[in-house]
């Protein structure tokens, strides 16, 4: 893990803006269904999470909108879409459990991250409820004064 960045080595890429807009009320791991061109640009590091989201259709979850940028030497005979639905692997109890969820008011799934485990790609996905801009404002407020008791206990 560097200095700099503060992301373990294996995070590909991070929703940052998902913890702002949303609550987060559970977690869970899924797999990528992936092609080849998609593994090596994610190797790369081309990969973006803003703006997607999970989808549950026909009791199988889509991830929708996440954007993974082909390499320059993909194959001339594929046609890379960057930004196609990918099916997410999780079991039947993970997806029952979700679908019984997001059914209720207020709650979606969001991806918030996605990551290397064993050469494998995971993401991980979070059950979660929008936020109301007074809750935006709060959460900012913690923040800055989280960031202003580090300084004072610094010195």
């Amino acid at each position: 893990m560097s200095k700099l960045n503060k992301t373990p080595d294996n995070i590909i890429c991070q929703n940052k803006k998902a913890r702002f807009e949303y609550h987060i009320e559970e977690t869970f791991e899924a797999g990528l269904v992936l092609e080849g061109w998609e593994v090596k640009s994610l190797r790369a590091g081309k990969a973006q999470l803003v703006d997607s989201y999970v989808l549950l259709k026909n009791n199988e979850a889509w991830l929708i909108g996440a954007l993974i940028t082909p390499l320059t030497t993909v194959s001339t005979h594929i046609k890379a879409e960057p930004t196609r639905t990918r099916k997410l692997l999780l079991s039947r109890k993970e997806l029952d459990k979700l679908i019984g969820f997001t059914q209720q008011k207020g709650y979606t799934l969001i991806p918030l991250n996605m990551y290397w485990k064993k050469c494998r790609v995971k993401l991980a996905i979070a059950l979660a409820k929008g936020k109301k801009l007074h809750d935006k404002r709060a959460t900012e407020k913690a923040r800055d004064w989280q960031r202003e008791k580090q300084r004072i206990l610094k010195k």
